[in-house]
Parts: C-alpha cells; sequence; structure tokens
C-alpha cells in the first residue's frame, strides 16, 4: 500500500509519524517538490505515484483532482483543521474516505493569536524598529484589560482564544451566527455590526472563503481597529484592508493566513502589520498531534 505526503515539512520535527507509517508496512511517498504542491503537481502526484492514500497539508484536492486519482485513491486524511481546498461532496461521490484533525491546532493558534495581539497592542514592532536604528523611544501602549476584543467564529479556537482573553481581562463579545440559540456561550453574542461598533480587536477564526469585513464593515468599526486573521485570507477583502489602513480606520493588523502563498502583496508595505508564513500550527507539540492523528485517521480508513 502506498501513501503519499502532502506537507512539505511532514515529521520534520519528529519522526514518530513516519514511523507509525512503518510500522504498517506502507511505502511512504514524500512530497516531491519540497513546497506546496499546484493542481496539476498533486494530480501527477496521485496519479503518476498509484497512490492508495493521501497525507493532504493545503493542496487543491478539487473535483477534477479527484476524479483523476479515483481509480487508486481510497483515503485522504488532512493536517489540521480546514477542509476548504478539499471537494468533500466529490469525496463521497467517489468513494474516497476523508478524515482531518479538529483538536490537534486548538492550544497553538489560541497561543499565537494571544502572542500577536500582545505583539500589537504593546508597540512591540516600533519600538524593537527604533531600538535597532539608534533610538530609545518609549512608547504608552494599551493594556489587554482595556480593551473590547471580537471573537468571529465561536469553535474550538475561538473559544479557546475567548477564555484566555478573558482570563487576562478583556471583554469579549462573540459573532457566530451559526451557534445554536441555545448552546452554552458565557460571553455576550453579537451582530458583527454590533459587534464592530464596540470593538477594539476583532479575531477571525471562521469557517468559509466569504468575505466578512470590507468597505462597509470597516466603515462601521471604531476607527484604529486591530484585525487578526489566523483563519483565511478570503475572510477580509484586502484592498478595502489596504484603504482601512492608509486611513487609520484599521490602526493595526495580524495576518498568518493570506489569499495567495507565498504572501508578497501590499500589506508587506505596512510597519503596523504584522505577518507570520501560516505558521500558527508549527508548535512541536502541535505538529506531532495532527500529523499523528492524521495517520491513525489514514490507516483506520485504509484498514491497514
Amino acid at each position: 500500500m502506498r501513501i503519499g505526503i502532502g506537507p512539505s515539512t511532514f515529521a520534520q520535527e519528529d519522526k514518530t509519524p513516519l514511523e507509525l507509517l512503518q510500522q504498517a508496512g506502507i511505502t511512504v511517498v514524500p512530497n516531491p517538490t519540497g513546497k506546496r504542491l499546484t493542481e496539476a503537481e498533486i494530480t501527477q502526484f496521485l496519479v503518476g505515484e498509484k497512490l492508495d492514500g493521501l497525507l493532504a497539508g493545503l493542496e487543491p484536492l478539487n473535483r477534477r483532482v479527484l476524479e483523476a486519482a479515483r481509480p487508486t485513491l481510497k483515503a485522504i486524511a488532512r493536517v489540521g483543521i480546514g477542509i476548504t481546498n478539499v471537494d468533500v461532496a466529490a469525496c463521497r461521490e467517489f468513494g474516497i474516505r476523508f478524515s482531518f484533525t479538529p483538536d490537534g491546532p486548538t492550544e497553538a493558534v489560541a497561543e499565537m493569536t494571544l502572542a500577536a495581539l500582545l505583539t500589537l497592542s504593546r508597540d512591540l514592532l516600533p519600538m524593537n524598529a527604533a531600538l535597532h536604528a539608534g533610538k530609545w523611544p518609549k512608547m504608552i501602549s494599551r493594556s489587554l484589560k482595556e480593551l473590547t476584543v471580537l471573537v468571529v467564529g465561536y469553535g474550538r479556537i475561538g473559544r479557546a482564544v475567548a477564555a484566555e482573553l478573558s482570563q487576562l481581562g478583556s471583554t469579549i463579545l462573540v459573532c457566530d451566527p451559526f451557534l445554536p440559540a441555545t448552546a452554552p456561550c458565557e460571553f455576550q453574542k453579537v451582530t458583527l455590526t454590533e459587534g464592530l461598533a464596540e470593538a477594539d480587536v476583532v479575531t477571525l477564526h471562521a469557517a468559509g472563503d466569504k468575505a466578512l469585513l470590507g468597505e462597509a464593515e470597516f466603515v462601521q468599526a471604531k476607527p484604529g481597529l486591530i484585525v487578526l486573521n489566523s483563519a483565511r485570507g478570503e475572510l477580509v477583502e484586502e484592498a478595502a484592508l489596504v484603504r482601512a489602513l492608509e486611513s487609520g480606520r484599521v490602526g493595526k493588523a495580524w495576518f498568518d493566513a493570506f489569499w495567495q502563498e507565498p504572501y508578497t502583496g501590499p500589506l508587506t508595505r505596512f510597519e503596523q502589520v504584522l505577518l507570520t508564513p501560516h505558521t500558527c500550527t508549527y508548535t512541536r507539540r502541535c505538529r506531532l498531534a495532527m500529523e499523528s492523528e492524521a495517520v491513525r485517521n489514514l490507516l483506520a480508513d485504509l484498514k491497514a
């Protein structure tokens, strides 16, 4: 049985997930490019290598790819929480089993969201730049206790971020139209419009690829809004965000997920924008947990 590895950094820090495959007698076929595979590359990889299973990252596993691979492909295990790159309906139609690892990223993403907010709210970026330039500024920044934070998306990660910031004294508002009215939520539930009118910070933890923040939303927001996005670039209209940064409507931002990756777009021009290369889950603990869970899911689906 042959299993392909999509993520270029799979088992980079800890070989345990690879050992689980080897112990099961699996032939492991590594990513042939050392980077994220394009549609043409992942199609060639699946078809050319006659793969029975795929440990997937963010490769475009759309209907065209899956239809080409279905003569041999039996199962896909996504290493991570997002599934927008996988046509799950096509998987069902073609009899390809699909799994993902929704619990593994929670701690790491919440932790990095908190780190990004502290970096921005305490003005660490400009103070660091000034000291490297031989200056000694003493900037008055904002405590987390001063901030009202709007959490958009109240799933595993959103709940963790809300809980951590609440413990540190922030006021939490929650916006999630898919949250059932009977679902427990210890924080005030608001609409996006209501939340933006009050929030100093908006942090995105929603699914999907529909823009939630655009021109109209930035106009409704308090001036100087801090935008945090660890979820998906598509949740924010890039051009509208650039205009909001230029006008000061958005004061600062952090993005770990982008419209196109690797990202080289206009946000790189703004010193008040913190950019990280889609690495929220890149802790040793998180990667080991997600990769090991994905391997176990795949072996179970293949009954290897």
